[in-house]
């Protein structure tokens, strides 16, 4: 069997594609209403999907792991991909349509999500190569292919490559992973799910002292961020921008915070948590 040599890259991102389906409305509708459209778009999404997109674009070098139907769907993210300059690497699934999300957005921005995504997607572990992420300088995992995510995370750690986590919901078999990330960027309401505290200032610094991250952080939409570093907390604000279309803002803010991550330490974290 001939061996691939797969060449490095900045940052690995293994994890959710979806192909959003935008339908731009003057209200939310309610129950029974009928409310027309402005615009309705289809685009290319999904949390690590978008996020590796992001960073190709600042000029990371990157790499894709995921899994995609055989449909139309499929077609444009691997066009979108290709376009980018990303490494893809995504296994199909014949008779099987790509994760699919129809994505209501109002007047201010604001996004509400209805997606599905067939089972057959998962990305197994058998389906993954230790070299594409051995060959990175960060990983990137959401927690939807929680088990295959968990071997790359694990080969990462091996490999002294800081992982990064976008996680919003407690996903069946998420704890292992969870030992497995340096970097936990979770949604506001993920902390109190998992550990029962709805206090941020409670929440984040257990989460790190039960898992071992270097950093844990809740997204707090319009708030900002705030994040536990061990000894201090810290809270950015979000920018105050004319707001289009929420959808992919904190995959984006993953992204940022990667790009921010690899140009501050070009270095390999040491094996085994915290420094």
């Amino acid at each position: 069997m001939r061996l691939v040599k797969f060449l490095p890259v900045d940052v690995v991102g293994v994890g959710l594609n979806a192909t959003d389906t935008l339908i731009h409305v003057p209200r939310y509708p309610s129950r029974g209403a009928k409310v027309e459209s402005a615009l309705v778009e289809v685009l290319p999404g999904g949390q690590v999907a978008s996020a590796v997109i992001a960073c190709q674009r600042w000029g990371l070098r990157t790499r894709y792991i995921g899994k995609l139907g055989d449909d139309s769907a499929a077609a444009l993210h691997r066009e979108e991909f290709s376009r980018a300059g990303v490494e893809a690497h995504i296994a199909m699934v014949a008779g099987c349509a790509s994760q699919q999300a129809f994505i209501l957005v109002d007047p201010q921005g604001e996004r509400t999500v209805l997606w599905r995504r067939d089972e057959k997607l998962t990305l197994n572990p058998d389906e993954l190569q230790r070299e594409w992420i051995t060959s990175a300088r960060a990983l990137h995992v959401d927690g939807y292919d929680t088990a295959a995510a968990t071997l790359a995370a694990t080969w990462a750690r091996e490999a002294g490559i800081p992982v990064i986590a976008d996680l919003d919901d407690v996903y069946r078999g998420v704890e292992p992973l969870l030992e497995k990330v340096d970097y936990l960027i979770v949604s506001r309401d993920f902390p109190e799910r998992l550990c029962g505290e709805a206090d941020l200032k409670k929440s984040l610094p257990l989460l790190r002292e039960r898992y071992g991250s270097r950093l844990t952080a809740a997204t707090l939409g319009t708030d900002g961020v705030l994040a536990w570093d061990g000894s201090l907390f810290h809270h950015a604000h979000a920018y105050r921008v004319p707001v289009a279309d929420t959808t992919g803002a904190g995959d984006v803010f993953h992204a940022g915070f990667i790009y921010g991550l690899l140009h501050r330490s070009p270095r390999r974290h040491p094996p085994g948590g915290r420094d």
